[in-house]
């Protein structure tokens, strides 16, 4: 015999769900329990001093193991104690803290947003690379082949030894018609070079060159730098003291340039957030600030957590900057086309 299965209604009417929605249980949660205020008090006072770094990260003063320099290197960094904090203000149930992880967002987005869209664009007239090869490297001529194939028409290498340099002379010269090497480092470029010469960066050696491309969009002045390494010591906290010395020099010699178009290309071993570097940026912009998509880190190139990499540009136009793909070298390759030719009123 069928037997015919109904659900029990209680009164043959049916029961409305009594199941409330889960963000109204959540909203009557917070607001039974009167301690969601007062817990993480700890996590928002970590969370206002986050900010604060961020936002005042050039009055951090140098004075004690370069720590405001140490700082600005890795600023964009910090933002990783966001979400770590925005979880432990929700594993505490904190709305004290979460309200106050806002503040330090705030201040990265307003800090770093120009990083990070998009903002490369079409067109330019000229390609120009840098590239701090390593004077390690176990594969030069990989390396020179692997730039070339960047499709730059300039070209700046740091960090040549001697013994490297004909290497790199011979794997470039299809590609490269022109090329001086002065010191640590070189220029090859399509075009012509003329008044070439090394720049005195206070080292007692030769790490920066200065000279005129001539380009078909017309003359720029092209520099390649290799500013002196810094290191992290526990007993002696961010030592950067030559360096700096170095980007004041580098920084004085732009200042005296002639020609209203310049390019600074190479490895200066500090960000555009280094105060210590000032001499250089205060004259110049950076093509990945200007029109390049995302951070563009170009070191180490195993992990890449900093732009320590330039390519810095006055009285031209970046119209794309880009970071190239490993080589042999600890470094990145970086490259930007430009605009160089005036394109009138």
């Amino acid at each position: 015999m069928a037997q015919a299965y109904k659900t029990e209604t209680g009164g043959g009417g049916q029961e409305p769900d009594r199941r409330e929605p889960r963000l109204q249980r959540l909203l009557v949660s917070v607001r039974s329990d009167r301690r969601i205020w007062r817990r993480g008090i700890v996590l928002a006072v970590c969370a206002v001093l986050l900010a604060l770094v961020m936002v005042l990260h050039s009055q951090i003063p140098n004075a004690v193991g370069n720590f405001g320099s140490l700082n600005e290197t890795f600023l964009p960094w910090l933002g990783v104690f966001i979400p770590l904090l925005f979880g432990l203000a929700l594993l505490r149930r904190s709305a004290t803290a979460l309200i106050a992880v806002l503040v330090p967002a705030i201040v990265w987005v307003n800090l770093f947003d120009s990083l990070i869209f998009d903002k490369t664009g079409s067109g330019g007239d000229l390609t120009v690379a840098t590239h701090n090869v390593n004077a390690d490297n176990a594969n030069p001529s990989g390396t020179a082949r692997a730039v070339a194939a960047s499709g730059a028409d300039v070209v700046a290498l740091e960090e040549l030894t001697e013994t490297a340099v004909p290497v790199y002379e011979k794997a470039l010269a299809a590609t490269y018609k022109y090329h001086s090497v002065q010191g640590t480092v070189g220029l090859w470029s399509k075009y012509p070079l003329s008044d070439v010469a090394a720049v005195d960066i206070k080292l007692g050696w030769t790490r920066a060159m200065r000279a005129t491309v001539t380009a078909p969009g017309g003359q720029l002045a092209v520099y390649v730098a290799h500013l002196p390494s810094v290191r992290v010591k526990i007993e002696a906290g961010f030592t950067a003291r030559q360096r700096d010395k170095s980007a004041d020099a580098l920084g004085e010699a732009i200042s005296h340039e002639k020609l209203s178009k310049a390019a600074l290309l190479g490895d200066l071993n500090g960000t555009m957030n280094d105060r210590s570097l000032n001499a250089v940026t205060a004259q110049m912009r950076s093509t990945q600030g200007a029109a390049g998509s995302g951070f563009g880190f170009s070191w180490p190139a195993s992990f890449p957590m900093a732009r320590i990499d330039q390519i810095l540009v006055k009285g031209v136009e970046p119209v794309t900057s880009w970071t190239l793909p490993e080589t042999g070298s600890d470094h990145l390759p970086i490259a930007a086309r430009v605009k160089l030719a005036d394109t009138g009123s």
